[in-house]
């Protein structure tokens, strides 16, 4: 390992660069070794193939460290994700902390077995759940991953662990989950990317061009927890002319199937498309494009796309199960429950009265007070303290 006087956060991720299909998780990650690079180096552990998918990357070096951005990232193909492999590079390669983003993928329950039964000695070990534990997320396959929150509970897997909160809604949802003391969890905020996407980024046409109505767009994974199928009741419900395009991966076919029923039925004044999977730096340039983004979450750790909404000058419609909380009075949007689905229908209504002029006025404010709204020193300072308190404790 090369010389550093910086303190080494080795870490495990389902999905990292190149990839971008696995939504939130690896933009967290993404974001923290962006912004935190100057203080802590990453070393980053991860699949060698995006999220669905059979093949690896093309152009990596699969098992061996190389630097991708920032960071120093271990591509593992499928042959070597086991225990004794997984052992010998924790063994092998020098690190201050380990740092586990999910709380169900099988890089955590491994690492956290191999801590419990292998004997070595581990570094402090920080998990990020990353609203796996939000009530939204725990309805999907509910019992599965309530037999086996107990199971860890009882065995204690989790035991002697830090535990990374990005709100306070998910600090309360991981001390009520697994039983533990508030001091256990450290509540830092996710970080914003800090790389804008730049001009020579933007699609080469615009996807909207020939829309005479108010443009919606819904950008997310195409999963039951983003709740797509409420955004339709939604929309099916207003009487004003409007253009709602979806782009998404399709992770959940049986989900997109019950969405598919629902745009059939669509009056004639709701047009909807799928545009498809939009790459990471080509999300604000799409943005940029629309009028709305509507997105009523069942939950969300930090809500990445709405920041990249916001970045592009697009306000945002959506639920209150995310961090983002009194958007209308900071002019960036609107948030609702979901129970109020008459204050989704009547915010759609008036945008659509909104005339062009006010709306390219609108953008361009909305798009200079974001600026210092995602530079919050507070949350930098957050994140640092996160890894390097635990450092200072270990030495000390």
């Amino acid at each position: 390992m090369e010389d550093s006087s910086k303190p080494v956060v080795l870490t495990f991720i389902n999905n990292y660069l190149p990839g971008y299909k696995a939504g939130g998780i690896p933009r967290s990650m993404i974001n923290t070794v962006d912004n935190l690079s100057e203080y802590i180096d990453f070393w980053i552990i991860t699949r060698d193939r995006d999220l669905g998918d059979t093949e690896p990357y093309i152009g990596i070096l699969k098992d061996q460290w190389q630097t991708v951005s920032s960071a120093k990232v271990y591509y593992l193909s499928p042959q070597t994700s086991s225990f004794g492999n997984l052992k010998n590079l924790i063994q092998s390669t020098k690190h201050d902390i380990l740092y586990l983003n999910s709380f169900f993928d099988t890089f955590t329950i491994k690492m956290l077995l191999i801590k419990k039964i292998s004997g070595i000695t581990f570094a402090p070990v920080i998990v990020a759940p990353r609203g796996e534990l939000a009530s939204a997320a725990l309805k999907i396959k509910y019992l599965r991953k309530f037999i086996f929150i107990q199971i860890v509970r009882l065995i204690g897997l989790y035991k002697d662990i830090t535990w990374h909160a990005s709100s306070e809604f998910e600090e309360k949802d991981i001390t009520q989950r697994m039983k533990i003391r508030n001091n256990l969890v450290h509540n830092a905020l996710d970080l914003p990317t800090r790389f804008i996407p730049d001009e020579s980024t933007s699609p080469a046409n615009d996807p909207t061009g020939d829309y005479d109505g108010l443009k919606v767009v819904f950008l997310s994974r195409i999963a039951r927890v983003k709740n797509l199928e409420y955004a339709l009741q939604i929309l099916s419900k207003v009487k004003a002319r409007v253009f709602f395009d979806i782009y998404g991966t399709l992770e959940d076919l049986k989900y997109w199937n019950e969405c598919q029923e629902l745009i059939e039925k669509m009056p004639d004044n709701i047009k909807v498309k799928y545009k498809g999977i939009v790459k990471p730096n080509k999300v604000v340039p799409v943005f940029s494009f629309y009028d709305l983004f509507l997105f009523p979450s069942g939950g969300e750790n930090y809500g990445h796309v709405i920041a990249e909404s916001l970045t592009a000058g697009t306000p945002v419609l959506i639920s209150n199960k995310t961090p983002w909380k009194n958007l209308r009075k900071d002019n960036l949007g609107w948030d609702f429950p979901l129970e109020q689905r008459d204050s989704f229908i009547d915010t759609i209504e008036y945008c659509a009265t909104i005339s062009p002029e006010k709306r390219s006025k609108n953008r361009e404010s909305l798009k200079s007070m974001i600026v210092n709204y995602l530079l919050d020193p507070v949350v930098l300072e957050a994140n640092k303290e996160l890894f390097l308190k635990r450092v200072y404790v270990k030495e000390n």
